[in-house]
């Protein structure tokens, strides 16, 4: 028994000698990898501070002097476009509303001419016309200094909706409210900005590009065509002096009762996304919701899928 004893802790012994320059080489790729995870953590966090806190802390001038006198919002009737005029009217630039309906938009345009002493037109186009919508914006467009587009996609997109649900025309009609009308208002306003070697071009879309969910079929597309096409356009553009802006916001409130940190009010949002401009070509425009699209992130899109199908079959 003592001799059993003895080869045990002797064969123990030996494996242990044999297997410990295996343990050392295993320890060490376990510490270049938590290094690395560090670096990149470290990265974000650097990234994070130096896209939503440094520009507020320390602006860098007049948005007049650095992209233009006026600016074209497409999408005005919805909350977070309107929010954003009212930031750029702020800062003393002129807006030139683009909407469906003019009526949603004219008191909104009168209140940011009497507050901050600042231009506002406002053009009735229905982009699901097709070309002829683009009359009466290059119009308006003739003669001005415009420095800023913001194209903004329909909330309406967000309610949840099964594709077959939706009419042909309504189908069609969407494709050309949200991506054609975006792609077109950028060909109108990018000659301009090309020829003063000056602008910005801001299209928000929607955080759920970030992971497929049940319902926002149209909405995912969009989001995935409007932050391409700001990707591509930044490429094509950037050496012209023209600045192109992705904005990938997640939920923002529409009432006060159901604001909080993570779905900020219309204003709140607005007034942070403003403060990235020039800095970031691709953000969520607002640091918690940067915490939530990293977050997203990090879950594999098939753990996503698994999750997401079975709390929509319980639901």
């Amino acid at each position: 028994m003592a001799a059993a004893v003895d080869s045990f802790h002797l064969l123990y012994r030996e494996i242990s000698r044999s297997c410990n320059s295996h343990f050392e080489a295993l320890a060490l790729i376990g510490a270049l990898y938590a290094a690395s995870r560090a670096v990149v953590l470290l990265r974000d966090c650097c990234t994070v501070a130096r896209v939503h806190f440094l520009p507020r802390m320390m602006p860098s001038g007049r948005l007049t002097q650095r992209y233009g006198d006026w600016a074209v919002i497409y999408g005005a009737a919805q909350p977070v476009a309107g929010a954003y005029a009212e930031e750029l009217a702020r800062s003393g630039v002129s807006i030139i509303f683009i909407t469906q309906d003019g009526s949603s938009v004219r008191d909104a345009a009168s209140f940011l001419s009497q507050t901050y002493g600042v231009e506002t037109t406002v053009v009735t186009a229905n982009f699901s016309l097709g070309q002829a919508a683009a009359k009466p914006v290059a119009e308006a467009l003739r003669g001005k200094d415009v420095g800023f587009l913001v194209n903004c996609m329909d909330e309406t997109l967000a309610s949840p909706r099964s594709l077959i649900e939706i009419p042909e025309q309504g189908v069609l009609d969407r494709v050309n409210r949200n991506i054609g009308a975006a792609t077109l208002m950028a060909r109108l306003v990018l000659p301009g900005m090309v020829e003063r070697s000056r602008g910005a071009v801001v299209n928000i879309s929607s955080g759920s590009s970030c992971r497929p969910r049940h319902g926002r079929v149209m909405l995912s597309a969009f989001t995935g065509y409007l932050d391409h096409f700001s990707r591509a356009l930044q490429f094509e553009y950037s050496n012209k002096g023209i600045f192109i802006q992705s904005l990938i916001p997640f939920q923002i409130s529409s009432s006060s009762s159901a604001e909080g940190w993570f779905a900020p009010s219309p204003e709140v949002y607005a007034r942070h996304a403003v403060s990235t401009l020039g800095v970031s070509t691709r953000t969520t425009g607002y640091w918690p919701h940067t915490l939530q699209y990293g977050l997203m992130k990090c879950i594999p899109e098939w753990i996503w899928i698994v999750g997401s199908r079975v709390l929509f079959s319980t639901s």
